[in-house]
C-alpha cells in the first residue's frame, strides 16, 4: 500500500508563488511506485484546497476559473487518520486522507512554525523542523543570538523595531554609522531576497530602512563582508544524522542575490531544466557548483553548516548561505533557508542523490523520528480533575 503524502504549499505570504514553484516541482519529482501525492493548497486569504488539478503550473495563471474543479478542506484526525474533510451544508465529508504532510511554503505565516504548529496540534507527522527550529530560521535576529552562542560565526550587525526607529530615528541611525558602511539592510522574518538594500553610505539608509519596514516590524542592519564571496551548502537528515550537499556559489551581476536572480532566471519560471543538477558543475538557479574553494575555506563551510543546523534545531533540507572573505578566507554563516527553493535539489544531484532519492529520504526520516516519539511519554493516563472540587470550597490543590 502506498503512503499518501499531503503536500501543503501556497499560504498569505508575499512568498506565495515561490511556494507553488517549488510544490509543483516536488510533486514531479515524489516516487509514484512508493508514494501517493495528495496536493493542498493554501490560498492568500488562508483557505485550504485539494485536486488533482493543483499539481499542474498551469492552474494557477488564472485560478479562479479553476477553484469549480477544487473541494474547500480542513485537516483534521478523524478516528485514526488524518482526514482532509468538506463541510456540505451541515455535513461533514473525507475528500482524502493523507499519513504524513510535507509542508513546502516559504516565508512568514506559514514557514515560520506557523504550519508546523498546527501539525503538531493535530498529531500528524511532518517532513522538516518543527516548530522551533522552523521560527528560528525565519527570524534572523534571534537565530543569529542563538549561533552566536553556539560558537558559529556571523558577521556584525544591530536590530531594532519600526516603532523604535519611528520615535528616534537619529538613535538608529548612529548605532548603524557605528556599525560601518557599507551594510546590509532585511526584513527580520523575511526570505527569497524580499525588501533587502544594499547600503554604500548615509543618503540611501533612510530609504532602504522604509523599504524593509513594509514587508515587517523587525528590521537587521549587517556590516558587508569585505573580499565578498557568496556560497551556499545544504544540509539533510537531522541532529542524529547530517549530509552535507556539494557548495555552490552564487552567480549574480548584483550586490546580493536578488529575488530576480532566484526565480525570474530560466530555472524559475520553467522549473528545472536539463542542466539542473548535473554530475559536471553547472550555472543554475543562481549557482554554480561545485564552487572553486580553497580546501580550507570548504571545510570550514561544511563544519559551520552542520553546527548551524544542530543549534537551530532543523531537519530535512535546509540551505545555509555563506559570505566569505576571500583574502582572509574568513567565513560566516548568514542565514538558514529551511524550505528552501527547489528544496535545494541540484546542490545534492552532483552526488548521486537524485531529486527523488532525497525527496525519498526526507520522508523516511520523518517517518522514522515519528515512531521514535511515539516511544517518549507525552501524557499520562492520571486524570487530575477526577478529584478536583471546583473553584468552591475544594480543598484540592494543584501542585
Amino acid at each position: 500500500m502506498k503512503i499518501k503524502i499531503g503536500v501543503f504549499f501556497g499560504g498569505c505570504s508575499v512568498e506565495h508563488d515561490v511556494s507553488i514553484i517549488t510544490a509543483v516541482q516536488a510533486m514531479e519529482h515524489i516516487s509514484k511506485d512508493k508514494y501517493e501525492v495528495v496536493p493542498v493548497y493554501i490560498d492568500k486569504n488562508r483557505v485550504f484546497y485539494t485536486g488533482n488539478i493543483l499539481k499542474d503550473i498551469e492552474t494557477y495563471k488564472d485560478f479562479n476559473s479553476y477553484k469549480k474543479y477544487l473541494k474547500k478542506v480542513t485537516l483534521v484526525k478523524k478516528d485514526e487518520e488524518f482526514a482532509l474533510v468538506t463541510y456540505d451544508s451541515l455535513f461533514k465529508r473525507t475528500i482524502a486522507t493523507i499519513d504524513v504532510a510535507f509542508p513546502i511554503v516559504h516565508g512568514k505565516g506559514v514557514e515560520d512554525g506557523s504550519i508546523a504548529g498546527y501539525f503538531d496540534s493535530i498529531g500528524i507527522p511532518y517532513v522538516g523542523p518543527k516548530v522551533l527550529g522552523a521560527a528560528l530560521g525565519q527570524d534572523k535576529v534571534v537565530q543569529k543570538q542563538v549561533l552566536k552562542a553556539e560558537g558559529v560565526n556571523i558577521v556584525d550587525y544591530i536590530w531594532f523595531y519600526d516603532d523604535e526607529y519611528l520615535d528616534d530615528e537619529d538613535e538608529i541611525l548612529k548605532k548603524i554609522k557605528k556599525l560601518g558602511y557599507p551594510v546590509i539592510v532585511k526584513p527580520a522574518k523575511l526570505g527569497s531576497s524580499i525588501g533587502i538594500s544594499y547600503v554604500s553610505d548615509e543618503k540611501s539608509i533612510t530609504d532602504a530602512i522604509e523599504d524593509a519596514i513594509t514587508y515587517d516590524e523587525k528590521i537587521i542592519v549587517e556590516k558587508v563582508v569585505e573580499n565578498l564571496l557568496e556560497v551556499d551548502c545544504a544540509v539533510l537528515g537531522n541532529h542524529s544524522y547530517m549530509e552535507t550537499s556539494l557548495i555552490g556559489e552564487m552567480l549574480t551581476s548584483n550586490k546580493f542575490l536578488t529575488f530576480e536572480d532566484k526565480y525570474l532566471s530560466e530555472g524559475g519560471k520553467k522549473g528545472p531544466s536539463k542542466k539542473l543538477g548535473s554530475k559536471n558543475a553547472t550555472e543554475t538557479a543562481g549557482f554554480k557548483i561545485p564552487a572553486k574553494l580553497d580546501k580550507v575555506v570548504e571545510e570550514k563551510i561544511y563544519e559551520q553548516s552542520k553546527k548551524a543546523f544542530r543549534a537551530l534545531e532543523l531537519s530535512g533540507v535546509t540551505r545555509f548561505d555563506f559570505l566569505v572573505n576571500k583574502k582572509t578566507k574568513e567565513v560566516y554563516v548568514n542565514e538558514p533557508n529551511t524550505i528552501p527553493g527547489c528544496l535545494a535539489f541540484f546542490f545534492f544531484t552532483p552526488k548521486d542523490i537524485s531529486y527523488e532519492k532525497l525527496l525519498d529520504e526526507m520522508i523516511t526520516s520523518t517517518i522514522k523520528s515519528y515512531k521514535d516519539s511515539l516511544k517518549k511519554v507525552s501524557s499520562f493516563d492520571s486524570n487530575v480533575l477526577s478529584t478536583y472540587g471546583g473553584a468552591k470550597g475544594s480543598k484540592t490543590k494543584l501542585q
